[in-house]
């Protein structure tokens, strides 16, 4: 599908602002959620729950709309230089922090070292080396070597512009006590945080958009139970549920007349469910043993019969959301006589039982219709052309991810974000240089394919979209053909609202981003 094509689908899912009605001002919005967040700085921690509260306390230089095009924020305007070796950004001279303290270039600067030294996402400023400050409201970034991903880099929860004045006093950033008592610039500041059970945050009256926020009150209520966030959202007591997997409680939800389900929001977030491979480890070293496990896995009846229809096929690394996707790779439709065939060649003849052999699936637990469920289903698949899988349970999140990140498995379910641009959330997983042990969500799968590294060291840099697009092209080909990893589908994030929500989140980035438009055209009785 063509990146233009793309782009008119969602200029007819998204109608313009101006045809809905005039946003009114007041109200508190009631955010349900199921995550905890450690702390609210999204500088120095990656993941959801720091990410939606957080763009709601800190802006950032940019923001981008749900055609994936940026748009001014705390930057009025920017040039990229015509060698894509610096970005010079010329922030608001209105915008200040939360204690009355003007926003300036030196705060931006000492934000973007901060992340670069401290953020797991360590791609996206990599190739800066310096920022200069010509005067308080100039910010000139130097590169090493040209970096697309960067303006990208700049929005929603990556690159908050945070006070050098609170946050450059020796403190180490990432232990920071202030993490959990933030001072911002964005259109809402923080009232209390109580980990694990609620965020409050109400309307900054000098936010540098006129007018803006409309809402008084954003109250983020944590409720561990899924059946509980939705009886919330059924009741009424909650207004806005991002991030929801839960199919049976979507098409439930749906249902209501109060309520509205949209699908849409998650386009950068870009969240892959797939089957990773040790290809480290016998007999998955073999191409034609991955192969045969991606022949022997029916997609399309995860999708349409266990996941209801309510997710849509990966066949890649990059998310059909995503301008770089493509959909000319290899798809392994189902196939167990060639899944017996390349089991075959590979030398795995069945045993009398009619086991070739056995293997463990691991799976991240408290998800249980993403990840143990078809991890069962591949137990029952795969038994069919001779492989015996036992299914590996995790007490805990960290289990699980300390046997991946160690390397110690056969084969695991897995659930990674693409965050926007390939650079920062895809390149991690394929590079030979990134085999870390000790890392989860690197190339834990042992991956090498030097023609890989070359693609993407090539597209990392590329200026040309279109150049971009090509290289990726290359890339998505190659790997499908060499599977460290088999995608089985987008993981149907879905966000729940209020009918009579205004501005409902839906740009790239949902929720994760500033939700200083939304308002209540028609508040709950």
């Amino acid at each position: 599908m063509t990146r233009i094509f793309r782009l008119l689908i969602l200029s007819l899912a998204f109608p313009a602002l101006a045809a809905l009605a005039e946003p009114k001002p007041g109200g508190t919005l009631v955010i349900i959620d199921s995550q905890v967040p450690r702390h609210l700085n999204p500088a120095v921690q990656s993941g959801t729950a720091t990410a939606v509260p957080g763009t709601q306390i800190f802006a950032t230089p940019l923001r981008f709309d749900e055609n994936w095009n940026p748009e001014p924020y705390l930057a009025e305007r920017w040039e990229v230089a015509d060698d894509g070796l610096s970005i010079t950004l010329h922030l608001r001279q209105d915008a200040l922090f939360h204690d009355g303290t003007p926003v300036t270039s030196a705060d931006l600067a000492f934000s973007l070292q901060t992340v670069k030294e401290n953020h797991p996402f360590q791609t996206m400023f990599a190739p800066v080396n310096r920022v200069e400050t010509p005067d308080v409201h100039t910010a000139v970034i130097h590169l090493d070597r040209p970096h697309p991903a960067i303006l990208l880099a700049m929005s929603s929860a990556m690159l908050p512009v945070i006070p050098e004045h609170i946050y450059g006093d020796g403190q180490d950033p990432k232990t920071h006590p202030r993490n959990s008592d933030p001072v911002g610039s964005g259109p809402f500041k923080l009232v209390e945080f109580k980990q694990g059970e609620h965020t409050i945050l109400e309307r900054f009256d000098d936010f540098f958009l006129d007018g803006r926020p409309y809402l008084d009150r954003i109250v983020i209520q944590v409720v561990a139970d899924v059946s509980n966030r939705v009886i919330a959202m059924e009741r009424g007591d909650g207004h806005l549920m991002p991030f929801m997997t839960t199919l049976r409680d979507i098409k439930r939800l749906e249902a209501l007349d109060h309520l509205g389900v949209t699908d849409q929001g998650y386009a950068a977030v870009g969240p892959i469910n797939w089957l990773a491979f040790n290809t480290a480890k016998a007999p998955f070293d073999d191409v034609r043993v991955r192969r045969a496990v991606a022949y022997a896995v029916d997609r399309e009846f995860i999708t349409k019969a266990l996941h209801l229809g309510l997710s849509r096929p990966a066949t890649g690394p990059i998310v059909p959301d995503s301008p770089f996707y493509t959909d000319e790779v290899a798809t392994y439709e189902v196939d167990l006589d060639r899944a017996q065939s390349l089991l075959d060649e590979a030398g795995l003849i069945p045993g009398e039982d009619g086991t070739r052999f056995s293997a463990t699936v691991d799976y991240i637990p408290g998800t249980p219709e993403q990840q143990r469920n078809l991890a069962e289903y591949l137990k029952s698949q795969l038994a069919r052309v001779g492989i015996d899988v036992q299914v590996r349970a995790a007490p805990d999140f960290p289990t699980w991810s300390n046997r991946v990140a160690n390397h110690e498995f056969d084969m695991t379910m897995d659930t990674v974000f693409n965050w926007g641009d390939p650079v920062i959330g895809v390149h991690r997983t394929y590079l030979s240089d990134n085999i870390r042990k000790g890392v989860i969500w690197s190339n834990t799968q042992s991956y090498s394919n030097p023609r890989v590294d070359e693609i993407l060291a090539e597209a990392g840099v590329a200026a040309d979209p279109t150049a971009r697009g090509e290289l990726y092209g290359e890339f998505q080909w190659l790997v499908a053909e060499d599977l460290p990893v088999y995608w089985i589908n987008v993981v149907p994030y879905h966000t729940v609202y209020h009918n009579g929500l205004g501005n409902v989140p839906m740009s790239i980035w949902g929720t994760m981003a500033p939700m200083d438009a939304v308002y209540w055209e028609n508040p709950p009785e």
